[in-house]
């Protein structure tokens, strides 16, 4: 059962991230696309924007494949732990807790739940377990 439910967490989590990178990337889902997303991160003060921006839409692609595929899950982890960070320091965390207020609720659980799958191992049903990089 620890397989499927590993499983269960990677797809979610893998799938979550992939469509919140293709918002930020493509417009995709009613997002606002890179120009966009650009904007936005730029008006956090980050310098240069473009540059910012595509690390942060590249992350969440990046981290969303690799959950699915179930292939660097410890990679995966580490670039949602970094992603939600900095959202929570710069865009949720001044907003307090709670999602419905704009909090850091929900990106607090996505780091959690990231950082659980790469502690415990994205089991059997994983390229890692396939290429032997996980047990």
């Amino acid at each position: 059962m620890f397989d499927l439910g590993v499983l269960a967490l990677r797809l979610a989590l893998g799938a979550v991230f992939l469509a919140h990178g293709a918002q930020k990337a493509f417009g995709a889902f009613g997002g606002p696309g890179f120009q966009g997303a650009t904007g936005f991160i730029g008006s956090m003060g980050f310098r240069p924007a473009r540059f910012w921006t595509a690390l942060a839409v590249g992350g969440e692609l990046v981290a969303g494949v690799l959950f699915l595929l179930g292939l660097l899950t410890s990679l995966a982890g580490l670039l949602v732990l970094g992603t939600m960070a900095v959202a929570i320091a710069k865009v949720h965390g001044p907003k307090g807790f709670f999602v419905q207020d704009g909090g850091y609720e929900y990106n607090l659980v996505l780091i959690i739940a990231a950082l659980a799958v790469a502690a415990m191992g994205p089991g059997r049903f994983s390229l890692d377990y396939v290429l032997g990089l996980a047990r």
